[in-house]
């Protein structure tokens, strides 16, 4: 009794735990189910997941070649036993094992150990355990999860995705009668070898299918004519960075990802020829990501060039390494500063020289406006005026919204980044500027359809598995965030010009069947390209450059970026798209206001009035102080009062700018004028700058740091000075020493030492200008 008791509770505890402890291999499937890429597993094994659905031909020929009485035994076969004694005492040796199917996956699960006697009583009882434990299919389910099939082939869905190619639920009955006979003998019998027996046992098991009922003799002998498989198919290798990520995060297995194949297949493409292009430029990383607007899904994921020498890196995933995104956070300061009641669409930013504290920002092109409307600005990604701005919003705040909307990299205090914090001061992965267009296109799209409402996980970072959607009408607050639908759609519209400027400042135009709001960015030392662009129906992420950090001279997001940006949205158009063409306006989270025609800034009293929509805050922001009412003669040569100087007096509302903003501004617009001195006549010009000429940069005394080119050579630093006579010639020196004389452009380009100095400016009048300054 005690030993019957002893091996009833071995019995109840016989089954391992878990059942299977060999290592998988990863796969990665489309979401259509399409295999992209697989992973072999850590003992070397093509031992896949088992398979989501098996073909009833494959189990048929499974069960009619190694257990014909599967579906009545209870483990294990006593005709089984008395047939494997029977043949193995005619052939003097041991030619059949007489083992169930169920024994066959007892010995796997244990290890596939040596088969004796013992061992053989011991499967037995497990076989048995199993049945108590597990229905008939899914005992079949673990047979061919982890039968062997030849070489490093283990299991049906590794099998049938090396020979031929296809899922295990794809089969014919000749694959599947060759599948069938494999794992009695993996060794002896491989379809890249021995293919006369092999075929041989195929062909007798489709006889024995015949002879069972499950096909008939036309149809066997059709499959006879089916050929062998040959050696073992290579696995497609799309989407591999994803694969390592989803295996690297969770672990080996299956994966019913997001991603489209077709699509897929496309992009990587795309990249691969594009990366051609730049090559000879020493440019070898490229990256692209698409995501599905309406369901928040990734559905193609590119995160290297496949094919790569390994010197340059292909295994880094670009897509969430940290990179600089130069200037691609201009379109959140931009919106942000609209619901913070800051900035109008249109609003004038500074736009010249200038230092803050330690930091020196310039615009790429080295060249100033002035001032600027803040949508041209962000159109023609100028420095200087969003540097302004960020000064003005706050770095803490834009610090924390940045936190908020999931950008992980930026983990120091807002202190450690400063204003540079906008010109890419930090860092950022490309899943994260990805997910904040998806997040304003998602709000934008969907704001009628929700009636004003949001959904909170807009913003999210895109899913890319198939089961992670996010339906846009689920679990919606009144709740905006940080912006709204009103500032994002402005800021969307003002990022739809198709003109941009190069590393050059000369325009580059680019097609588009529909509208695109993109953006690009440029980091420090040319190391950093990037384009991102959306429509209703897709975001798309591009990065240029080398993973390893290295800058390369042109590397510019206009032109190593926008063109691959741009191919990728015209093969977007031939997939089909519920997708409107464009945004529609949020009525409900705009306003009509009154509006300077020239400044874009609420109207002041004094400003010629247009009227134009703007986000709902932005009508509380501050109204145009640039305007002036003056009254000037007929000639607009004088400005004078009605009591004094040439008449009839004429009203007049005159745009006016700070001297140094003046000198910039009429450069592009030679159509402005600085307001007209006051009549001699009428006594005291209150606003008549003192002295003709102004240094624009240095504009005042204090410390100047040496700009650093992409080399990391310090280049000489850029005196400029502006005069009211432009004939005039200006003599400069440094130090007492002269440098030399300028007229009508006046600057002067120097290498100065470190140390102090004192910078001299003289006319030919003798007007004198001195700045004293240090150089770091």
């Amino acid at each position: 009794m005690v030993v019957l008791l002893f091996l009833f509770v071995w019995w109840l505890f016989c089954l391992p735990k878990p059942l299977f402890k060999a290592p998988l291999a990863t796969e990665l499937l489309s979401s259509e189910g399409e295999l992209l890429s697989a992973r072999i597993a850590a003992d070397g094994q093509w031992r896949m997941p088992a398979a989501d659905s098996i073909s009833p031909k494959l189990t048929a020929a499974v069960i009619n070649y190694e257990d014909k009485t599967f579906r009545r035994h209870l483990g294990i076969s006593l005709r089984g036993f008395v047939r494997a004694l029977r043949d193995n005492w005619s052939a003097g040796r041991v030619v059949s094992g007489g083992s169930t199917l169920t024994m066959q996956v007892a010995r796997m699960a244990r290890g596939n150990q040596a088969r004796t006697l013992v061992q053989k009583l011991v499967e037995g009882a497990v076989a048995t355990r199993l049945e108590a434990t597990y229905s008939k299919d899914e005992i079949l389910r673990f047979w061919l999860a982890n039968a062997p099939f030849g070489g490093n082939v283990v299991g049906a869905e590794a099998a049938t995705r090396r020979y031929y190619g296809r899922s295990p639920a794809e089969l014919s009955w000749a694959e599947a009668a060759t599948l069938a006979v494999l794992p009695n003998s993996p060794a002896l019998i491989h379809p890249g070898r021995s293919r006369k027996a092999l075929r041989f046992k195929r062909d007798r098991l489709l006889d024995d299918l015949v002879v069972s009922g499950n096909l008939t003799a036309e149809e066997a002998t059709l499959a006879r004519l089916e050929p062998l498989p040959e050696e073992p198919r290579p696995l497609p290798r799309g989407g591999e960075h994803l694969l390592e990520r989803l295996r690297q995060t969770n672990g080996p297995g299956r994966y019913r990802s997001s991603l489209n194949a077709s699509l897929q297949a496309e992009v990587t493409e795309l990249v691969r020829r594009h990366q051609s292009l730049l090559v000879g430029n020493q440019v070898h990383n490229v990256a692209a990501m698409v995501t599905e607007v309406s369901s928040g899904r990734v559905v193609a994921y590119v995160g290297n060039v496949p094919g790569i020498a390994p010197a340059f890196a292909p295994d880094v995933d670009i897509i969430t390494s940290p990179r600089s995104p130069g200037s691609l956070l201009k379109p959140m300061l931009y919106a942000l500063a609209q619901e913070g009641a800051i900035l109008t669409p249109r609003g004038l930013l500074p736009d010249l020289p200038v230092k803050f504290s330690n930091f020196q920002p310039a615009n790429f092109y080295r060249s100033y406006d002035g001032a600027v409307p803040a949508n041209e600005a962000l159109a023609r990604s100028l420095n200087i005026p969003f540097v302004y701005l960020l000064q003005d919003y706050g770095v803490p705040k834009f610090h924390a919204v940045m936190q908020a909307y999931g950008f992980r990299q930026i983990n120091q205090p807002p202190d450690h980044y400063g204003l540079s914090l906008i010109l890419g001061g930090g860092e950022i992965t490309m899943e994260e500027i990805n997910g904040w267009f998806l997040g304003i296109a998602r709000q934008v799209r969907y704001f009628h359809d929700r009636q004003g409402w949001y959904q909170s996980a807009d913003f999210d970072h895109p899913a890319l598995l198939l089961n992670e959607a996010r339906p846009p009408l689920k679990n919606l607050t009144k709740t905006p965030g940080a912006i709204a639908a009103g500032s994002a759609y402005l800021t969307l519209e003002a990022l739809t010009e198709l003109n941009r400027p190069d590393e050059t400042g000369a325009t580059r135009r680019f097609s588009s069947r529909r509208r695109i709001a993109w953006k690009t960015g440029t980091s420090f030392g040319f190391r950093d390209a990037w384009a991102v662009g959306c429509t209703p129906a897709y975001v798309v992420s591009v990065w240029t450059g080398n993973a390893d950090g290295e800058g390369r001279e042109g590397l510019v997001g206009v032109r190593a970026a926008a063109p691959l940006m741009f191919n990728i949205f015209r093969a977007l158009d031939e997939h089909s798209t519920e997708a409107p063409p464009w945004f529609e306006p949020p009525w409900d989270e705009m306003v009509e206001a009154s509006t300077c025609a020239m400044s874009g800034l609420l109207a002041g009293r004094d400003c010629p009035v247009t009227k134009e929509w703007m986000a709902t805050y932005s009508e509380h922001s501050r109204a145009c102080t640039y305007h002036l009412k003056i009254f000037t003669d007929p000639d607009e040569t004088w400005r004078v009062r009605q009591d004094c100087g040439p008449g009839p007096a004429s009203p007049q509302s005159w745009l006016r700018l700070s001297a140094r903003q003046a000198y910039f501004y009429q450069r592009r617009h030679p159509d402005f004028r600085p307001i007209p001195p006051l009549h001699p006549d009428c006594g005291f010009d209150e606003y008549a700058d003192r002295g003709p000429m102004q240094l624009i940069y240095p504009y005042k005394d204090g410390v100047l740091s040496p700009v650093k080119n992409w080399k990391g050579e310090t280049e000489p630093i850029f005196f400029e000075l502006a005069h009211k006579d432009a004939e005039t010639t200006v003599f400069w020196h440094l130090d007492e020493k002269y440098l030399g004389e300028t007229s009508v452009f006046h600057s002067q380009s120097v290498d100065v030492s470190p140390g102090k100095h004192v910078l001299t400016v003289v006319d030919k009048f003798g007007n004198r200008l001195e700045r004293r300054f240090q150089v770091n």
